[in-house]
């Protein structure tokens, strides 16, 4: 069933005056654009016919944008079934390091260099303590890393996810070395040596000339002032977070379902366009994650989904350790032959993309709407800017 209201009818009723009263990058304008016409006719698409009752429909195409909540089920479901190959027989534990707020004005500014910092500070952590002898599992580390960059409310709220699997392999590769089934490391441990990792990649940055400090930031041009700040993060707690570890392969694969191709905020949430204002549902953390709803002015709210659009070509889900693109297709079947187990794994699916559909959803999508009996066939290709004038 088609949402009521879209993140895409914000975007037309608004996003033209948005436009015109503030400076927006290209990657901006260009996100906007094609959520605003995503399954439209200016994608162009098809005319199917029922060879039965002669019931005819439009299909029209998607945009394919990773920010466009449209867009990102199948594409999910995709990843999820490729990284079947992936699974090990031992338990993985999700852990999620955050960056204090007081630096979101730097990375909003410079999105690229900080979040890539980002990445680099919560693999360096995670992999010096796997060298580390006090925990009892030295070697190397696979994990997964995921960036998001949003809050319930839709503001800047910078972290990554991470699925680590609970072991590593030893560094001669002769040996799976199994973590403590209920931790792997002290998250009080990590946060201290996530916070020193990436405030010294910070001020590398900084003493590279890499970073850029206009309007409200200029102060930190200057080396003292940005020296201060540093100190002042440095006396910040930074959290690092650590859930329950997973019990088996299929909580794995349904916590990155859940994690991994998420956009900033899902059509289903908005709950109303009226008047310039849009009311959208939000968690509530602070109060037992108690569902509430949240009004802000509509260019307010274009505003805050557009802090979360990622720079060109910005890799938002990383492979690290032996489950790094390079390494994962030996390390896997080297560590599931160290482990023998007899555990069997969620099989990867063959499938096209009909078929995929019909899975999730139970639904024939070639069946006639109309009869229910005939099949629906492409008569005729709509090339893009078709207007239906009927």
């Amino acid at each position: 069933m088609k949402n009521k209201h879209e993140i895409a009818d914000i975007f037309r009723l608004y996003g033209k005056t948005y436009r015109e009263q503030n400076m927006l990058s290209y990657k901006e304008l260009k996100v906007m654009h094609k959520i605003e016409i995503c399954r439209t006719a200016q994608l162009g698409g098809h005319i199917e016919q029922c060879d039965q009752c002669g019931f005819e429909r439009i299909a029209y195409n998607s945009c394919r944008d990773r920010h466009c909540p449209k867009c990102q089920t199948m594409v999910k479901e995709k990843w999820l079934n490729d990284r079947k190959a992936d699974l090990l027989p031992c338990g993985y534990f999700h852990m999620v390091f955050t960056i204090p707020h007081e630096l979101n004005p730097i990375i909003l500014r410079n999105p690229k260099i900080m979040l890539n910092n980002l990445f680099t500070a919560v693999s360096q952590t995670l992999q010096s303590f796997a060298r580390d002898p006090q925990w009892k599992i030295k070697g190397q580390l696979g994990f997964i890393c995921v960036l998001h960059t949003w809050s319930q409310k839709l503001t800047a709220h910078f972290h990554i996810h991470c699925l680590v699997a609970g072991g590593a392999l030893s560094f001669d590769k002769k040996q799976w070395i199994p973590s403590n089934k209920s931790y792997l490391f002290r998250v009080q441990s990590l946060s201290k040596e996530f916070k020193k990792r990436y405030l010294g990649l910070l001020e590398k940055s900084y003493l590279n000339d890499k970073l850029f400090f206009p309007d409200k930031i200029a102060k930190y041009r200057s080396k003292e002032e940005f020296i201060d700040f540093i100190r002042s993060l440095f006396k910040i707690k930074w959290i690092v977070y650590a859930k329950r570890p997973f019990a088996g392969p299929e909580q794995v694969l349904e916590y990155l379902g859940r994690y991994t191709h998420r956009v900033a905020i899902s059509n289903n949430r908005i709950k109303s366009i009226d008047n310039n204002q849009v009311s959208f549902e939000y968690r509530d953390r602070a109060d037992d994650n108690m569902v509430k709803t949240l009004k802000v002015p509509a260019h307010e709210f274009i505003r805050r989904f557009l802090l979360h659009v990622l720079p060109e070509n910005f890799m938002k889900i990383r492979y690290f350790g032996f489950l790094s693109h390079r390494n994962k297709k030996r390390a896997v079947k080297l560590i599931r032959q160290l482990i023998d187990s007899d555990i069997v794994f969620p099989q990867k699916i063959e499938e096209t993309y009909l078929e995929m559909m019909q899975r999730l959803t139970g639904r024939d999508l070639l069946c006639c709407p109309n009869c229910k009996k005939g099949r629906m066939t492409i008569i005729k290709g709509l090339p893009k800017q078709y207007i239906d004038s009927s």
